[in-house]
């Protein structure tokens, strides 16, 4: 018991030495492109030095001027991503004329190499001997402080057992006074039966396919439909879909009317039936079709009164539809009708929000924020999604999210308009950052250019001498500002588009 109880505390030490000897990284400090200040934020700046707050790495950005690399930003880095380098190796630079790199050691932002051997920082063996000379004054005192420290651990976990209980205690309240609470519960391993059940479907040819489901055109009693066929390994997704369509209120002429269900015994397969639009995805149309400056705005209008439906919350005769939020708001997941309308469909990763006593909940389990990076279509996810910096105590966030996604699908809209190109070839038709990460954008140059350099999709400079133009630019940025609480609601670019 005795040895137990030795090796132990031994172990405790260690660790907690370690810890005690990690300092606040150190970084050069310099920026020189204004829309970069926000960086002094990450730590103290004490001249051309910075104390990192939240991360371990340094950051260099640099810009090509006059044919030579001339310093953007040198400072801590304001996402936590790993950075294994010691020194500065430079990242192939954007079609922008940026390179950047990440680095683990003090200072070490201060130089930033082009090759594939880049020199060690100058100040490392005085570094070792510095860092020698702290452990052994740490290692002093933590002699001291052994049996205290003890206490507190276990103090500690006694605390998070406590909390833990409370946790549990309260939701238990909250489920018992509010049956709203309960969103997204886990799904049991059977398939209920819904008065939307319908059968005699018969699959044509295939229409599309997504994370979860392929869709296919179908025929139901003489009619053309859309059939979306979940495997059985998706089943949560079908039944988290499935029940944001038979919400109350939920028919909407901007949402995808939806006809049905079915289970196929055979197969296990899992079935929604659903209204067919004649022009596909917006993305497909996209792809095939300029527009001009009316059959955009219809597009436009139209998408954004189907969102500003989707996150409202409605009562109506003892009936009522709470909020939701897309969560996975892409050109792709928005189908254009025969009239050169929008309705909003795929609601596989979607979240409802209830609330209780004037407080909102969301809960879902088959989706976490792992799991929202892996599914959802990484052109479309936001700044703070993508840093991982997100409020999980707040729904907001899930619908200020969708407002980014639909500031990105209003710009593919207009790139693709004629009379904003007016003398000029209209582009074709690009996801989000397409032009300038190319087609496969990666979720670390993602990071960098949209969360780090604070950059958004391009937007035309002729614009601004047309007469609709500045306001288009200004509901763009207002959509896709790196501030959450700044961006519009639904509602809003619904009357902005209204004006224009």
């Amino acid at each position: 018991m005795k040895k137990w109880s030795f090796l132990a505390l031994e172990c405790l030490f260690m660790q907690i030495c370690h810890q005690s000897l990690l300092q606040k990284r150190r970084c050069a400090f310099k920026v020189t492109n204004p829309k970069n200040h926000g960086y002094s934020a990450a730590g103290n700046v004490t001249g051309s030095v910075q104390l990192c707050e939240n991360t371990d790495c340094c950051l260099a950005i640099y810009r090509m001027t006059n044919g030579q690399w001339k310093v953007d930003t040198l400072a801590c880095d304001r996402v936590k991503m790993p950075c294994p380098h010691e020194t500065c190796k430079a990242q192939p630079p954007f079609k922008d004329k940026f390179i950047t790199c990440t680095c683990s050691t003090d200072m070490c932002n201060r130089n930033i190499s082009l090759s594939p051997e880049p020199e060690q920082p100058p100040e490392t063996h005085h570094h070792i001997a510095d860092e020698i000379t702290k452990a052994m004054v740490v290692v002093v005192v933590i002699l001291f402080l052994t049996v205290p420290i003890v206490i507190a651990v276990k103090w500690r976990k006694l605390c998070k057992e406590k909390t833990k209980m409370k946790i549990q205690t309260e939701e238990e309240y909250l489920q018992s006074v509010c049956k709203d609470y309960n969103i997204q519960q886990q799904c049991s391993c059977q398939i209920k039966a819904s008065e939307n059940q319908i059968t005699d479907i018969e699959l044509q040819g295939v229409l599309g396919r997504g994370h979860f489901a392929t869709v296919y055109q179908g025929k139901q009693k003489g009619s053309v439909v859309a059939v979306k066929v979940y495997a059985a390994n998706w089943k949560h997704q079908f039944i988290n879909e499935k029940g944001v369509y038979e919400l109350p209120l939920m028919k909407h002429e901007r949402i995808l009317q939806f006809l049905g269900t079915e289970w196929k015994p055979d197969d296990s397969s899992l079935l929604i039936v659903l209204q067919f639009a004649e022009h596909g995805s917006l993305h497909s149309f996209l792809c095939k079709h300029a527009s001009s400056w009316m059959l955009s705005m219809r597009l436009c209008q139209s998408l954004s009164e189907g969102l500003s439906y989707l996150h409202s919350d409605l009562r109506s005769n003892d009936m009522h539809k709470p909020p939701v939020a897309h969560r996975d708001l892409t050109s792709s997941n928005v189908l254009v009708r025969a009239d050169g309308t929008c309705v909003l469909c795929d609601f596989g990763s979607s979240t409802i929000l209830r609330s209780c006593s004037g407080h909102r909940f969301w809960r879902n389990h088959s989706t976490t924020m792992t799991g929202h990076l892996h599914f959802c279509t990484l052109n479309y996810m936001s700044p703070e999604i993508l840093e991982g910096s997100v409020n999980l105590s707040s729904s907001s966030f899930l619908l200020q999210g969708d407002i980014y996604a639909l500031g990105l699908i209003l710009w593919e809209i207009w790139m693709r308009c004629s009379d904003l190109f007016t003398g000029g070839v209209v582009p074709e038709h690009l996801l989000p950052y397409e032009l300038e990460l190319d087609a496969n954008v990666t979720l670390e140059r993602l990071i960098l250019f949209v969360s780090e350099m604070d950059k958004r999709p391009s937007i035309p400079g002729n614009w601004e001498m047309l007469p609709q133009g500045l306001g288009l630019k200004e509901l763009l940025t207002d959509c896709w500002d790196r501030d959450t609480d700044a961006r519009l609601s639904a509602p809003c670019v619904v009357d902005r588009l209204m004006s224009l």
